[in-house]
């Protein structure tokens, strides 16, 4: 029995997108939170609890693009030729949010407002047109045999521009929980009191998107709703709903740790539950991963060398985030 390359590699890019979004989310969602905080040294306080870690976050984005690219050349070429615009916004949001992150701490305090405002609007920009293009992806990409057969601005419908919003939702929650555990003092119970609308809102963008996304498909409704299939995938919304209870009654008692594992447990299973949508298809709504897949020499050759350097990221990730535990307080600066 030979290897199954294409599963492995399709695997290797859901777990690399599913780090990015944990991983990049809290840090995005700072800036999101960001409008909410107008204190100076507490905007500050943000900024450090993510100053040594944010910038290795987008490492699983590369993994993920280029793995797209090794694994299954088909679903790269397709998917970025129909979501060029909405991928273009997202990366200039990234950046600009990343040169007003260094600027910000060397601004002169005239000047200082200037790029929080560019932080701010880069983590939004960035956080909505990754969920457009989630969004525009799960809808589905119009095919003419295996050339993408629409225009450059479908992906401007209700569907993927409501995504985008849930996205930025689910940063937020990220951001804000991530703060209730780095932080103390006023803004450690600003976060707390935050996280409850924000955690009532992104499960109401869950429950619209749940309910979207099966009347808009029958394949997709026949996945979930069929027998045996809705009894084996129920443990997800089940699971879900229970992760919000636990999250919601967790920021009652003096909370640290607990909302912000919650919250990953929100968007791991939110994740989930769009991955078993469109499974085992790579490019929505027809072609699978093994359609789109490489020669198997090609996949082969990438995943030696993925293989090599993906417990190594894994391991300098884990140390940065063990060295800088704990909480952050007025008194650590970001240099």
């Amino acid at each position: 029995m030979g290897i199954d390359l294409p599963l492995i590699w399709a695997i290797i890019i859901f777990f690399g997108v599913m780090m990015y979004v944990v991983m990049d989310g809290f840090d995005l969602g700072i800036g999101i939170l960001f409008p909410f905080v107008q204190d100076r040294h507490e905007r500050d306080v943000m900024m450090n609890t993510v100053a040594p870690v944010w910038d290795g976050n987008e490492t699983w984005l590369v993994l993920g693009g280029t793995g797209l690219l090794a694994a299954f050349p088909l679903a790269y070429s397709v998917v970025l030729s129909a979501l060029y615009l909405p991928l273009i916004l997202m990366l200039l949001g990234l950046i600009f949010r990343g040169v007003a992150f260094e600027f910000r701490f060397k601004a002169p305090e005239r000047e200082r407002h200037i790029w929080d405002k560019a932080f701010i609007g880069g983590s939004v920009a960035a956080a909505y047109f990754q969920g457009v293009t989630l969004g525009a992806f799960v809808a589905g990409i119009p095919m003419r045999g295996h050339v993408y057969a629409g225009g450059p601005l479908d992906w401007i419908a209700p569907f993927p521009l409501f995504t985008g919003l849930g996205v930025v939702l689910a940063y937020a929650l990220l951001g804000s929980t991530w703060l209730v555990m780095k932080t103390v003092g006023p803004l450690h119970e600003r976060m707390v009191q935050l996280t409850r609308p924000v955690t009532w809102a992104l499960l109401i963008a869950i429950a619209v998107v749940s309910i979207w996304t099966p009347l808009s498909d029958a394949r997709i409704a026949e996945r979930w709703f069929s027998l045996p299939n809705i009894i084996w995938f129920s443990p997800v919304p089940l699971l879900l709903g229970l992760t919000i209870l636990v999250l919601v009654r967790s920021l009652k008692h003096e909370p640290r740790v607990t909302p912000f594992m919650c919250a990953l447990g929100v968007i791991f299973l939110g994740y989930t539950g769009l991955a078993i949508s469109i499974w085992p298809n790579i490019i929505p709504p027809l072609i699978s991963f093994r359609e789109a897949s490489s020669p198997p020499q090609s996949q082969g050759f990438a995943l030696v060398g993925t293989l090599f350097i993906l417990p190594l990221i894994l391991g300098y990730t884990a140390w940065s985030y063990y060295v800088f535990r704990g909480k952050v307080t007025g008194d650590e600066h970001y240099h």
